[in-house]
């Protein structure tokens, strides 16, 4: 008798710490989380500059798809090398998507931007990636915000309108329409790559997203490459291999990491440093003129979006 009942006292413990391990492992990645992010928007903070000085020399169609042409090599060998296994049928929509959004869509968009507003400008029309983000992820991660999240969303959309139609003189220029567009597409191939590297894996996400994209890229960028009136500078070569090998490839493999680690709406949060972080880079690494409202415009952008952060989704 003594020692059923020595085992039966012992149980609770044991239990208990069964339960406090499967809590712990329950909750979001923490500092991993957050840090992979964070790490991916220091890469992707240079994307605009890097473009407005490639498409002074190219089109920016062949800017835009011939970056991820690019990167579809390395991404290919990756998975070939780790024998990485085939998307499954449920994650195969979710990579479509995904290429569509980050792959093809926002470069393509952002690029065609960058023609006619400078970097700065474009990054306080990001400062919206947050909410598009989080807007798709309710759409697609079963992810539900409350509705004080949408009327700060709201808020920030509708400050961004005032700073596009101030700097455009009453009315919206061709950039901005590009830059909206980005936005959208963006935001999709965040949430939706987001959600596909809980299962697959942050990196071999953006590697099959690649992959699947280089058949329908690469007949249009060599053709544009073949007619392309000179070669590019040093210069554009510069900001084409950090396109295609940093914003492309490798930024994504700490950011997919973060959000899968720490949830689509929790993590980005970190996502509102890039305009700010984008507007340092055009004003110091890249020679162009920040003014004081561009300035003000980010500050408050980040602001508004940060407070409806706090109001955004829970955990489905």
């Amino acid at each position: 008798m003594t020692r059923p009942l020595a085992a039966s006292r012992a149980a609770p413990p044991s239990t208990k710490a069964a339960t406090g391990a499967t809590a712990t492992a329950a909750q979001p990645g923490g500092w991993e989380g957050y840090g992979a992010a964070f790490l991916g928007i220091l890469v992707f903070s240079l994307t605009l500059p890097m473009s407005r000085i490639a498409v002074m020399e190219l089109d920016p169609f062949l800017v835009g798809l011939g970056r991820a042409l690019a990167a579809a090599v390395p991404a290919g060998l990756l998975l070939w090398i780790t024998r990485s296994r085939l998307p499954r049928r449920e994650e195969r929509l979710g990579i479509v998507l995904a290429a569509l959004g980050v792959v093809i869509g926002w470069p393509v968009a952002s690029t065609l931007a960058m023609q006619t507003v400078p970097a700065a400008h474009g990054a306080v029309f990001n400062g919206l990636l947050p909410l598009s983000t989080a807007a798709f992820a309710a759409w697609g991660s079963g992810e539900r915000p409350p509705g004080r999240f949408w009327l700060w969303a709201l808020a920030g959309a509708a400050l961004v309108a005032v700073f596009a139609l101030r700097e455009g003189g009453g009315a919206p220029q061709s950039g901005d329409l590009w830059l909206l567009v980005a936005v959208v597409l963006g935001g999709m191939g965040y949430a939706e790559g987001a959600r596909v590297s809980r299962t697959l894996g942050g990196w071999r996400t953006i590697c099959w997203a690649l992959v699947i994209s280089a058949p329908f890229v690469a007949g249009p960028v060599l053709w544009m490459a073949a007619h392309a009136p000179a070669a590019p500078s040093p210069v554009t070569w510069m900001a084409l291999t950090y396109l295609s090998f940093g914003s492309m490839f490798l930024g994504f493999f700490f950011w997919y990491r973060g959000l899968a680690h720490g949830g689509i709406a929790r993590v980005g949060q970190v996502q509102l440093l890039q305009p700010f972080l984008t507007v340092v880079a055009a004003g110091l690494l890249f020679g162009e003129t920040v003014t004081w409202t561009t300035l003000f415009f980010a500050v408050a952008v980040i602001g508004i979006l940060a407070a409806g952060r706090r109001a955004a989704a829970r955990r489905p």
